[in-house]
């Protein structure tokens, strides 16, 4: 499991360094920053179920917000236009869907870190 939380922790600080240049890197930033500590922190020590929770409610929420635009991107005619650097300049719905994307990877990193922490947790009898 290091090795899963130490490639992502690198990934996401990759992730975070793209962002400089993003229209809203002061979300972005933060976003993947936040990711990048967790992923260093759960390697040394086991982490909150609070953490979990708080930095799924939040990814949940930002990715309920752009849920619209995933759905104008899967009713669209060339779903290929996601990874068309001119489309996420011409229709907004195709960057809200890589954020979207983004968040999703989050999620899942989170997710499986909590149910893997969650089985090695030994179980008290009362």
């Amino acid at each position: 499991m290091k090795i899963f939380n130490w490639f992502f922790a690198l990934a996401f600080l990759g992730f975070a360094s793209l962002q400089y240049n993003d229209p809203d890197p002061y979300v972005w930033i933060p976003i993947y920053l936040a990711m990048t500590i967790f992923c260093v922190a759960i390697t040394l020590r086991p982490i909150s179920k609070t953490i979990y929770l708080l930095l799924s409610f939040v990814y949940f929420v930002y990715m309920a917000i752009l849920s619209p635009s995933v759905m104008n991107w899967l009713n669209s005619d060339d779903r290929s236009m996601l990874f068309d650097e001119f489309a996420k300049m011409q229709n907004i719905y195709i960057e809200e869907t890589r954020e979207f994307l983004g968040l999703a990877i989050c999620l899942a990193v989170l997710g499986i870190n909590f149910f893997l922490a969650k089985r090695q947790t030994p179980h008290r009898s009362n």
